[in-house]
């Protein structure tokens, strides 16, 4: 039986009312709790977990209701462990061209940006990343199931209860470099809370055409003209209140009638959702524009981390504002459970969340929108800092003008 990984409470937690609440109040609150998993399924799996108490310790016992979560199928309904004191392995891993790149390393081990994780303690990758898939929380399709599992395979708790590393904390990292090395290091797992954004090297993708501006209202909202192009490219990458937005995209439609913007391209790609209604009014505001080609001069980019009110207004700008959609498939799906919210099990501090609402933004189900054109991340681009997915954007602009 694993040790106690996480810390815990000084009395021993009463499991039972909490499994019992967990079922209870998911079932009040959620809005359809048995979409995918009937009831029947759903309750004899819970059963186990109930029956099996006393067998597991604290955090195997997460990871089952995890397991059972997933059950529900809704990229809203989930395990959270964010009041857990959890540590995370110092890098952070992007599937690009098949491949686990290290696209973010602790400054210590610089060397190994841009380099391939092939193992952990021994374990080639993709057995690792089969066993994490099974317990990755938020997830609603196979493309956010993929950026899931890469964001919950750095959990060193987590890698320890499944049997993938020896020891809680620590783990021998397997790379393979640029020039096809294998390198093993042993890599301390950080706390969440503690750890410095500052000590790490991460490669950061974009294109000459496009410069941030300094002094920004919002680091996760901003626009800019692209250079050598009548276009303005507007990264979208969280939700500000909605009165924030209202002076924002006032701000921005000033801009758009001063300078006779012809063509918007809408980056979605880092939207992980919102309030989906601050969105639109984002395209409001966008829609009151006479100099825009409103038949083929608006895009909107997507890829898997795209995700809740992001990939909603996504498919509303496509309604609302005639454009394409551009990238890789959306990680939630327009048609869908969403609206989120969460309680809080009384003795294991666990945050539970789920969907209060359904949203027909298709007109079939389909898994996360699909690209009117799809374009995929190239690895040599990427090394370089180049967005390989803006390059084809401005290129197709370019050649409209």
């Amino acid at each position: 039986m694993l040790s106690t990984m996480l810390a815990q409470t000084p009395n021993k937690i009463d499991w039972k009312e909490d499994l019992q609440i967990y079922k209870a109040s998911l079932e009040d609150k959620h809005i359809d709790l048995y979409h995918s998993v009937t009831e029947e399924k759903f309750n004899a799996e819970w059963s186990k977990i109930y029956d099996s108490i006393g067998l597991l310790n604290d955090f195997e016992i997460t990871l089952k209701l995890m397991q059972l979560t997933r059950l529900i199928n809704d990229g809203h309904t989930a395990v959270s462990l964010r009041n857990y004191d959890i540590h995370d392995y110092p890098l952070k891993i992007k599937h690009i061209e098949n491949q686990w790149r290290v696209v973010k390393i602790n400054n210590t081990n610089k060397n190994l940006l841009k380099s391939t994780l092939v193992a952990i303690d021994g374990v080639p990758i993709d057995e690792v990343m089969s066993k994490v898939s099974k317990v990755a929380q938020f997830v609603e399709n196979q493309h956010s199931l993929l950026v899931r599992t890469g964001n919950y395979a750095t959990i060193s708790e987590l890698l320890y209860a499944l049997g993938i590393t020896k020891k809680s904390n620590s783990a021998t990292f397997t790379f393979q470099d640029i020039n096809h090395q294998s390198i093993d290091i042993r890599l301390d797992a950080l706390n969440q809370t503690t750890s410095n954004s500052d000590s790490f090297q991460e490669l950061v993708i974009g294109i000459p055409e496009i410069i941030k501006p300094e002094n920004l209202s919002f680091e996760y909202l901003w626009y800019a003209p692209i250079q050598n192009t009548n276009a303005v490219y507007i990264r979208f990458d969280s939700y500000p209140s909605f009165e924030k937005m209202q002076r924002f995209s006032e701000e921005l439609l000033g801009f758009i009638s001063k300078n006779k913007i012809e063509k918007i391209v809408i980056d979605m790609r880092n939207n992980g959702g919102g309030d989906l209604y601050v969105g639109i009014a984002l395209a409001y505001a966008l829609n009151l524009s006479d100099t825009v080609d409103w038949k083929q001069g608006v895009y909107v980019m997507t890829d898997a981390v795209t995700f809740s009110a992001g990939t909603s207004n996504s498919a509303l700008f496509k309604q609302l504002l005639n454009a394409k959609i551009i990238g890789q498939p959306t990680g939630s799906n327009p048609t869908g459970y969403q609206d989120m919210d969460q309680f809080e099990l009384p003795n294991s501090k666990l945050v539970i969340t789920y969907s209060k609402r359904r949203f027909n933004l298709s007109e079939t189900v389909t898994q996360g929108i699909y690209p009117d054109v799809i374009l995929n991340y190239n690895w040599k681009d990427y090394q370089n800092g180049l967005d390989t997915m803006l390059l084809w954007v401005i290129k197709d602009i370019k050649k409209k003008e």
